[in-house]
């Protein structure tokens, strides 16, 4: 090695090993810089927030008349200032709106559990429905929304010039949306949906309180990607969870029942097709009950489909108990379904459902002709334990079986190592099995809703294991 470039070194390696620390410090900064940029949990405070308050407290501050203006003005700010995304409602204050808060992408809307948006009275947005408390900035696709913490209160009762469930006063309605979550809410008092979303990816819906609204607590139009677990829903009109036309669809762990007045509602939770592909539905770990409707329903219709745009809907590890108490409709029971193949029912429990614990039928008499269309669509009936069934008050004769197939031309069960006990009617209509079993199977505490099974139960180690 040439001997002047070695002196060099000598001479100037203190000056080289700063130069050296200087340039492995500059490059470990850009890569701690380019985390904090991409990381969701990023140490750098990017993602600043501005308050919203009632006692001119916030960065901006309401009045309680038309509080949508402060509120839009908040979020357009977040949306347009670089290092902001966030909109803080402060509690406890109730923000009275006249008309839409329009939500942009990248944002979020948050607040203080006793931060309340409320519907002004007599509202009058009946020019045309589909107008709701919250929505979307503009026509593009909406993606990266978070609305999470506060109440809202639909205020029904102060809004009676149009019906429930026709579109008017959706709590939260966005169309083409990606990314959208919607969780430790409180909504209630509506005349819709809790959070409707046509056209959607990636949705989840979680943690919330859903109270008698008017419509369904969820429903997902055109969507993929719908996750909703961790709610507790009470319908007045009609679903608690829904989807439609949907897939890769996951429900779970939700408390579902119906209040109890003459327009109580329809299914717990509502599974729909007319179109497209549905072939990767999963319901478990639901409790489901005093459902006006079925617990739940599961309907093709319309146009003939191939077999595989409507099969394999998995519904397991749900309980069901006194569903189908209304008096006036007779398509009620624990598990309503047609017009798909190779649905798997298995591991649920149903008590003292109205009816029967699952039924091949569809309502006639709608409007819409929801008959199902071609042949060959099979349930497997598996492991469940299915007890004290009663008969539905509409037209109660023939019914009060476990298991009813009312379309054994087109729809088919397979029952194989169910539990069967004390249904008021019998076991089977239009059904057989050669490995369900009838006995007890001795809850811990039935009449509390305890499901487990005592230590001496026949069902223990009975079911099938495939």
């Amino acid at each position: 090695m040439d001997e002047k470039y070695l002196r060099y070194v000598r001479q100037n390696k203190k000056k080289i090993g700063a130069s050296i620390v200087i340039l492995v410090f500059l490059i470990a900064m850009g890569i701690f810089i380019l985390y904090a940029i991409k990381s969701e949990y990023s140490p750098i405070p990017l993602n600043k927030k501005v308050y919203v308050a009632g006692d001119r407290s916030g960065d901006f501050n309401c009045d309680g008349e038309a509080d949508q203006v402060e509120i839009n003005q908040a979020l357009k700010f977040v949306a347009e200032t670089p290092g902001y995304n966030t909109v803080y409602l402060k509690g406890p204050f109730t923000y009275t709106i006249n008309s839409t808060i329009y939500m942009q992408s990248n944002t979020i809307l948050e607040g203080d559990p006793d931060a309340v948006i409320k519907l002004v009275d007599h509202a009058g947005w009946t020019n045309s429905p589909m107008i709701p408390l919250i929505g979307k900035y503009g026509d593009s696709e909406i993606t990266d929304v978070i609305i999470r913490g506060f109440e809202i209160d639909g205020n029904h009762d102060n809004n009676t010039d149009r019906s429930k469930g026709r579109g008017y006063y959706n709590i939260i309605y966005f169309t083409s949306a990606k990314n959208i979550k919607v969780y430790n809410m409180y909504m209630h008092d509506g005349h819709g949906d809790g959070l409707r979303i046509n056209h959607g990816k990636n949705i989840q819906f979680y943690n919330n309180k859903i109270y008698k609204l008017g419509h369904d607590g969820l429903y997902a139009i055109e969507c993929t990607n719908v996750k909703a677990w961790n709610n507790t829903i009470t319908c007045r009109t009609n679903s608690g969870l829904r989807v439609w036309n949907s897939n890769h669809v996951k429900f779970y762990d939700n408390i579902i029942n119906s209040t109890f007045d003459r327009n109580a509602g329809g299914p717990g939770i509502l599974i729909e097709k007319t179109t497209g592909v549905m072939n990767d539905i999963e319901i478990y770990n639901n409790s489901i009950h005093n459902t006006f409707g079925p617990g739940l329903w599961l309907i093709g219709y319309d146009s003939s489909y191939p077999k595989k745009e409507a099969q394999n809907i998995h519904i397991h590890r749900n309980t069901f108990y006194s569903t189908g108490t209304n008096p006036s409709i007779n398509w009620v029971g624990g598990i309503v379904t047609s017009g798909f193949y190779d649905t798997l029912i298995e591991n649920n429990i149903f008590d003292g459902v109205y009816h029967a614990a699952v039924i091949h039928m569809y309502p006639d008499g709608k409007v819409t002709d929801l008959s199902p269309a071609g042949t060959g669509h099979t349930t497997t009936v598996r492991n469940n334990i299915i007890v004290n069934t009663q008969k539905r008050t509409e037209n109660p004769d023939g019914t009060g079986y476990a298991v009813i197939n009312y379309l054994p031309e087109t729809h088919s069960f397979v029952l194989e190592n169910n539990c069967l006990y004390n249904n008021s009617a019998g076991n089977y209509k239009n059904a057989s099995s050669t490995t369900d079993f009838y006995a007890d199977p001795l809850f811990v505490d039935q009449k509390k809703h305890n499901y487990h099974l005592k230590s001496n139960s026949p069902c223990i180690k009975a079911g099938n294991s495939s």
